[in-house]
């Protein structure tokens, strides 16, 4: 049985103690401190209550009513200060992974992976120690190797729930999907059959990359993807991203938006016969000198004016900016003037766009192709097989939302670190992959209901910190959170987050 014990100190404080009697004997059991008020005494001697009680489970004789409005004190000067952890991130993030569903799927590291490529993406060895650093959270190294059979075949349960929850939120209804690809590179010089040279888009053509597809709706929401080898052109990336989709969720109509470099006549065959619909960016300068002359007469240099054109296989609908056209004719001053620079002073300039080989081999300006791109000036042009039903106006808007896929691109790539890839097998490729997805998903997710970017909701989420403390006479741990500003408020408002 444990006592607590007041006795005087030799300088006239008050010893506050627990000590036990054995053998008509009194040991001191742990010496709590010393008071120099009765209420530091008072203070004191509920410290030790609840150290008999924390460390022995003996049962105090008092109703747990009279003890309870001073089970949570504590003395500052016996704790120590032991770090500060950002558990409120990770709250917040693990709660939005519920909303997702995610959590269904996979196992705790993966979701893990996916709040630490939100808050601050790294390689899976640095993720893992920052884990442990920012939340306390302990994973073995081996364990997402370990892991990769069974989180590689999550793929499609992760697409499924990131769909369902577009459908529950942002009011996707499967009639308009937008599609692009980039290419992604990796820390190495060694080709496989996944990882393999080809046209970068981030200029490391010597490296072997991948090409990624990504499908978003018209807020940039990524509800699908699929990787290709990175030697494949994008063009043959469209046709099997979007067909899959289809099937595996059973539409009936279905638009895809895309840019120039999707469209071929291979393409626009296989998307007619399955029943797809399309709008892609037409490439004007492959467009007959008649046909421009046309359209241009037609559009007449007036703004927001439109025109749909019927051509040897589908529709082409164009339109007249003022903007675009200033843009336009700027650009093309700026080349003809570089290609007359080369023409007069062939070592001044490598490379120009208005210039062809003339007699004896020398440099002469390309008239034929200046006056061609005077014809185009102000005017871009989208094919599509919608029908008159949808006017040219909805065709020019709905590509122009294609943006969205860009600025999801950017996220994954920038704020999420996507690339570059420090993995070397397919299956650690393909998990990263999906880490990077479900990040991407809960990301702008964020975005969409805050109207503030990802890095901003972070930073807000990070001022909320806690303090951790150890009781030096207990061993307790205590934790000590900063209040939550206004501005996080806010945004957990905007996020239906409680807190």
């Amino acid at each position: 049985m444990y006592h607590i014990r007041k006795t005087k100190t030799a300088s006239g404080a008050t010893a506050i103690q627990v000590v036990r009697y054995a053998d008509r004997k009194l040991t001191v059991v742990k010496h709590i401190g010393s008071a120099h008020t009765d209420e530091e005494a008072r203070a004191l001697r509920r410290i030790a209550a609840g150290w008999i009680k924390q460390m022995t489970r003996q049962q105090s004789l008092f109703a747990e009513s009279r003890q309870s409005s001073h089970a949570g004190l504590t003395l500052l000067d016996k704790c120590e200060y032991v770090g500060v952890r950002y558990m409120f991130v990770y709250e917040m993030l693990s709660r939005l992974l519920e909303r997702f569903q995610f959590t269904t799927v996979g196992n705790k590291l993966l979701h893990d992976l996916v709040i630490m490529r939100i808050m601050e993406p790294a390689s899976k060895l640095q993720s893992l120690k920052l884990l442990d650093a920012y939340f306390g959270i302990h994973h073995r190294r081996q364990a997402f190797y370990e892991a990769l059979d069974r989180l590689v075949a999550l793929k499609e349960d992760a697409e499924r729930l990131a769909v369902k929850r577009a459908v529950a939120e942002l009011a996707f209804d499967f009639s308009l999907v937008f599609y692009d690809v980039t290419t992604l590179y990796f820390e190495s010089f060694e080709s496989d059959d996944l990882r393999k040279p080809g046209f970068s888009k981030e200029n490391k053509p010597q490296q072997p990359q991948i090409i990624m597809g990504l499908v978003v709706n018209q807020e940039g929401f990524p509800i699908a993807y699929e990787l290709f080898a990175g030697n494949k052109f994008e063009g043959h990336t469209l046709v099997p991203i979007i067909e899959a989709f289809k099937v595996r969720h059973q539409i009936s109509t279905l638009t895809v938006v895309a840019d120039a470099a999707m469209i071929s006549m291979e393409n626009v065959t296989k998307l007619q016969a399955r029943g797809l619909h399309y709008i892609v960016g037409a490439r004007m300068g492959n467009i007959s000198p008649t046909l421009l002359r046309k359209i241009g007469t037609t559009l007449n240099g007036q703004d927001g004016a439109a025109i749909r054109v019927a051509t040897a296989h589908v529709d082409l609908v164009c339109d007249f900016s003022q903007k675009r056209y200033r843009k336009d004719a700027r650009e093309m001053e700026r080349q003809i003037k570089k290609a007359e620079t080369l023409v007069k002073d062939p070592a001044a300039v490598k490379r120009a766009k208005f210039l062809k080989t003339g007699a004896k081999t020398r440099y002469e300006l390309n008239a034929e192709l200046i006056a061609k791109t005077k014809l185009l000036l102000g005017i871009k042009g989208y094919y599509t097989n919608l029908g008159p039903e949808v006017s040219n106006q909805t065709i020019i808007d709905r590509y122009h939302s294609l943006w969205h896929v860009e600025q999801a691109f950017r996220i994954a790539k920038s704020d999420l670190e996507m690339r570059p890839i420090f993995h070397f097998k397919e299956q650690a490729i393909k998990v990263h992959m999906l880490v990077c997805f479900m990040a991407l998903a809960v990301s702008k997710y964020m975005e969409i209901k805050t109207g503030v970017s990802l890095r901003q909701i972070i930073t807000s989420f990070k001022q909320v910190t806690d303090a951790q403390l150890v009781n030096t006479l207990t061993n307790q741990k205590i934790t000590m959170r900063t209040k939550v500003p206004t501005n996080v408020q806010t945004l957990l408002q905007k996020l239906n987050l409680p807190y």
